[in-house]
């Protein structure tokens, strides 16, 4: 129900593994689908979807969950995408 998109100097790996990272520690979301470009994170919290895809210096990275922007997950996915840097040298935002 709520959509994000953001891009990052980061790369496709680097954008799923503080994915990964955040949602399996911050949601305690389970990982239940991945390919190249996508992964799906599923829990008691609700179910959050990962797509990244790099376009030149910079990775598109859109993630959509099933919940209301109230919702926690949704402040999960808030925090992660400000874990993602613009531009080389950005520190993380809270």
């Amino acid at each position: 129900m709520s959509d994000y998109e953001r891009s990052t100097v980061f790369s496709t790996r680097q954008v799923f593994e503080k994915a990964h990272e955040v949602l399996t520690t911050r949601a305690e979301l389970e990982r239940t689908a991945e390919s190249r470009h996508s992964a799906t994170y599923t829990g008691g919290e609700g179910t959050v979807e990962i797509e990244a895809h790099r376009h030149g210096p910079s990775t598109v990275v859109t993630i959509r969950t099933d919940r209301l922007r109230t919702s926690k997950v949704d402040g999960v996915v808030r925090y992660l995408m400000n874990q993602l840097p613009y531009q080389h040298g950005d520190s993380p935002r809270e």
